[in-house]
């Protein structure tokens, strides 16, 4: 994910010490090799500076989910976050129609979130969102195609700052990749994730 060849490209070298130092922790990091992630154009109306990377969770050729994490950050604060920085994401995942069709599936996936947060040890605050499920049938010159089924996880959440006002960006990454890689259906990649809720019964690959 080390993308310092870039240049100022996304303006971090001229934004505050405590963004560009968090800013560092998502470059930095290293994820396990089923996520390939990579800086995207970060949204420029949510707040004075943002950053953003979008992952997907790959298995050889194909597609098992992806997502995208902003970071945003004011550094006068802002009511609603209760902090200068905020993390937002979006998390997408085809699924079987039996799984989408189970009345407990929101709560559960909002319990991924929460549940990787809280295995990697992370402090948080004012945490919202969404977990939304679509079906797709097909009809006429596309009757062929089976039905389709996708869950959709908004969210977002203020991390803890810590020393000279730097939020842990790089846990909150990781724990953030650990949400992708439940929705995936991948295994945990450690003893921390034992506290993920799972589910069975996901949809297979999507090829790319």
């Amino acid at each position: 994910m080390d993308d310092t060849n870039e240049g100022d490209s996304d303006g971090t070298r001229s934004a505050p010490p405590p963004f560009r130092a968090a800013v560092d922790q998502l470059r930095a990091a290293r994820l396990r090799p089923q996520i390939e992630a990579e800086p995207t154009p970060a949204p420029k109306r949510l707040a004075p500076f943002a950053y953003a990377l979008e992952a997907t969770v790959v298995d050889g050729d194909q597609d098992l989910a992806d997502g995208r994490l902003v970071l945003l950050h004011d550094p006068a604060g802002h009511d609603a976050w209760r902090g200068t920085f905020r993390l937002v994401t979006l998390v997408r995942a085809e699924l079987e129609p039996e799984m989408a069709a189970d009345p407990l599936l929101p709560e559960v996936c909002w319990s991924w979130l929460t549940g990787a947060l809280q295995a990697r040890g992370l402090t948080y605050g004012e945490p919202s969102g969404t977990v939304t499920r679509a079906s797709s049938h097909y009809f006429g010159g596309l009757a062929e195609r089976p039905a389709a089924s996708q869950i959709e996880i908004r969210a977002s959440w203020t991390p803890r700052e810590g020393l000279g006002g730097v939020p842990e960006a790089g846990a909150h990454l990781a724990a953030w990749c650990d949400l992708l890689a439940q929705v995936a259906g991948l295994p945990p990649a450690g003893p921390g994730d034992a506290s993920v809720v799972t589910l069975p019964q996901r949809r297979g690959p999507q090829s790319r």
